[in-house]
């Protein structure tokens, strides 16, 4: 009788592996958008009035790569040429979307600008995309786009050039996600950190272009380290988690409730009401992004399903 209880722990254990390895990506994702929202919530409120957006970007990107390189010390692995490439194209991606979205965040809400900036990772998701259904989603997303945009009359009010600098992180968004999973096979903290290395090169000689000594001010070096922690450090390397472990497609699909999320964080902490319209143009996003979700699971499931055993 003694001999059951030891295969009953060894069945119970490898059971909760299964599900914590299931939910991993999602707790990553979910962990991710919360903890960029937080931080991008804190660094529009306490370093935009003195260093600007570029100098904002400066500082949240060239300390969280700071804090990743010393953390991780990635010299101490080999990088080959070929995967040098990618992790400069990873890094160079990710220090344009920084400088893109901290651009938009000057004139437009924080939330209408994750929403359009989602349009990079929800293009990824949906281009590989064949099926009738998947047309339904992208119809979703355009006419959430389209409320957003400043397009025809201006019926959106937002700014014109805060839209297109959301738009510029957009593409750097996509091209971020494609990138991020070529450089998957690398160690997670040696990817995340020479990324970074590469994004603050991209980004710091903006920001000290247009903030100047002010970067080195006490206040905001240490705000910008609690800002990096925040908004660059801990949510990239939950991305990576979550990257290693999933398809782009899925990657993008997954990080759906981000739009939504932002809204509700900018309305708590900066105090941004949106009016209707563009309510209802972040829930079509999301909603568009879930409808994806939905779609890429039963996929997932039909192919397993046609697998030999």
């Amino acid at each position: 009788m003694e001999s059951k209880y030891p295969r009953l722990r060894n069945k119970v254990l490898r059971m909760l592996r299964t599900r914590f390895s299931s939910l991993l990506p999602v707790l990553a994702i979910l962990g991710s958008v919360t903890f960029l929202g937080l931080g991008t919530s804190w660094a529009k409120h306490s370093l935009f009035p003195l260093v600007g957006a570029q100098g904002t970007t400066a500082v949240r990107v060239g300390l969280s790569a700071l804090l990743l390189v010393v953390l991780w010390r990635p010299w101490r692995w080999r990088l080959r040429g070929h995967d040098a490439r990618l992790v400069a194209c990873y890094g160079a991606a990710l220090g344009l979307m920084n400088l893109g979205f901290y651009m938009a965040l000057r004139t437009i809400p924080f939330g209408v600008a994750v929403a359009i900036e989602f349009a990079g990772p929800l293009a990824v998701a949906l281009w590989a995309s064949r099926r009738a259904l998947d047309f339904v989603w992208v119809a979703l997303a355009v006419a959430g786009l389209w409320l957003l945009l400043p397009l025809g009359h201006s019926v959106s009010g937002l700014d014109p050039t805060g839209v297109l600098w959301a738009l510029a992180a957009a593409v750097c968004w996509a091209v971020y996600i494609l990138f991020g999973k070529r450089v998957g096979h690398l160690h997670t903290g040696h990817s995340v950190s020479l990324g970074l290395a590469v994004a603050a090169l991209v980004v710091v000689p903006v920001g000290a272009a247009h903030a100047g000594s002010a970067l080195l001010s006490p206040t905001v070096l240490l705000t910008g380290l609690g800002v990096a922690a925040l908004s660059s450090a801990i949510p990239i390397m939950l991305e990576m988690v979550a990257l290693k472990r999933l398809p782009p497609q899925a990657f993008g699909i997954m990080i759906s409730m981000e739009p939504a999320v932002a809204a509700l964080l900018a309305l708590g902490l900066l105090g941004e009401h949106l009016s209707a319209s563009q309510w209802l143009a972040i829930g079509l996003i999301v909603a568009a992004s879930m409808g994806c979700a939905f779609t890429a699971q039963r996929r997932a499931a039909a192919a397993e399903a046609v697998l030999p055993a």
